[in-house]
């Protein structure tokens, strides 16, 4: 791509550079944040704490997916009409944080009804994933239009790499105030930490640089929206081959929460035992970054989600097939390896199967198809997790693991070369 086509599609060389700065540094402050405020380790401990049932618990995982999914039509709608979608993201962004926090610092005045609290926590816990429908369809498309291909992957690594160490500095945090501050205020301050880490990280698309000649997205109303959803499914074999591979990774990573779920029921987890599975999941994710984000802008998405199947596996066989909590934290290293490599590479695989002006419309029926799935697996799991054990979690992982594998080698390749042709 010559140098006159970059500044068209992506502004100066100054411009490129500093939208690549800002990049960096959302995901230095995006992963501790989301590290103090993790459904997969943090959150479920809370609820053990608050005496909350499995379904409670398989409840607060599932409202994370369940809320994405039926906010994701409006948030297209607002994403296909902003001319200027980086402040647009910042305030929604800057919105959903504000009000969680808001009642993370009233917790204290529900501390003596802990039945009370669990559910009022699964309102707001609501309240903050149906913004996070907006993740999707205004991320995805900013990180296209405003960063060049060769170097989208490599500085999302980068960046999350550098905020999952200083989230290793967090995590160790956790144990410490679990011990020290009684509760609720050590998860009051937990969550706060967090909070600050986020609001930070919504304030970095305020200053964003879009160039002049960025294509604009198609304007489309709510129900338009919805309408245009199948079509997109239709008119796209390359697109249709991407949901059926991606679909199974983003099940398969929906179920993170029941390993820590795992090691608290089966093996009597401690507060340092999930202190542990926080920063392996840090470690993890850190080295996986910046492996996959290389590996994408040098092979292509589509070689990193075949790695992050084959890990997801590897996860899969040895929770399933050993009983042991060493074993355990092997399995959970790799999954948080599979899952960091997803979530990096998944979202640039759009660039090859959408038209750009149809962005935020491709990459909401993606999400909502995957996040369907993925709380009806949550949804039917949980009842099995109590009448027949953990392992039907971990068969499942497998399965997940191995029908991605299969999908991206013998459709999406196939596909892929076929649009390419």
């Amino acid at each position: 791509m010559g140098g006159l086509s970059l500044v068209i599609m992506y502004g100066s060389e100054k411009d490129i550079k500093h939208n690549l700065s800002l990049f960096f540094i959302d995901g230095v402050a995006f992963s501790p944040g989301m590290t103090l405020i993790s459904i997969t380790a943090v959150i479920p401990y809370f609820l053990v704490q608050l005496n909350a049932t499995t379904l409670q618990i398989a409840l607060a995982t599932s409202l994370a997916l369940v809320c994405n999914f039926v906010s994701q039509p409006f948030f297209g709608h607002i994403a296909s009409h902003s001319s200027e979608m980086h402040k647009t993201f910042g305030k929604i962004l800057l919105l959903q944080r504000i009000i969680f926090l808001v009642f993370v610092l009233c917790m204290p005045l529900f501390s003596g009804a802990h039945s009370a609290l669990i559910w009022i926590f699964l309102f707001f816990w609501s309240l903050f994933n149906i913004f996070a429908g907006s993740y999707s369809v205004f991320y995805t498309p900013l990180l296209l239009k405003l960063l060049p291909p060769d170097k989208r992957g490599t500085i999302r690594g980068l960046g999350d790499a550098v905020g999952s160490v200083i989230g290793l500095g967090t995590a160790a945090l956790i144990p410490v105030l679990l011990g020290r501050i009684p509760f609720p205020y050590n998860y009051v301050l937990i969550f706060s930490i967090g909070l600050l880490f986020l609001i930070a990280d919504a304030l970095i698309f305020f200053f964003m640089r879009q160039p002049e000649g960025v294509e604009p997205n198609i304007p489309m109303g709510i129900v338009q929206y919805v309408r245009k959803m199948p079509s997109a499914i239709l008119e796209s074999a390359p697109f249709r081959a991407m949901i059926l591979t991606c679909m199974f990774l983003v099940a398969a990573n929906s179920l993170l929460s029941y390993y820590t779920l795992y090691a608290i029921r089966i093996f009597s987890a401690t507060e340092s035992h999930i202190a542990t599975l926080a920063a392996l999941a840090v470690i993890s994710n850190a080295v996986g970054y910046i492996i996959f984000g290389t590996v994408a802008d040098r092979w292509g998405p589509r070689i990193t989600l075949i790695t992050t199947a084959i890990l997801v596996m590897i996860a899969g066989t040895l929770a399933l097939f050993t009983h042991s909590l060493n074993f355990l934290f092997v399995a959970w290293v790799f999954a948080n390896l599979g899952n960091s490599g997803f979530g990096l590479t998944a979202l640039l695989l759009f660039s090859e199967v959408s038209p750009s002006a149809r962005l935020p419309l491709y990459v909401g029926v993606y999400t909502v198809i995957s996040l369907a799935l993925s709380s009806a697996v949550l949804f039917m799991l949980a009842p099995a997790l109590e009448s027949i054990g953990f392992m039907v979690l971990f068969a499942t992982v497998l399965a997940c693991g191995a029908f991605s594998l299969l999908c991206n080698l013998f459709v999406l390749r196939r596909q892929l070369v076929r649009h390419n042709q």
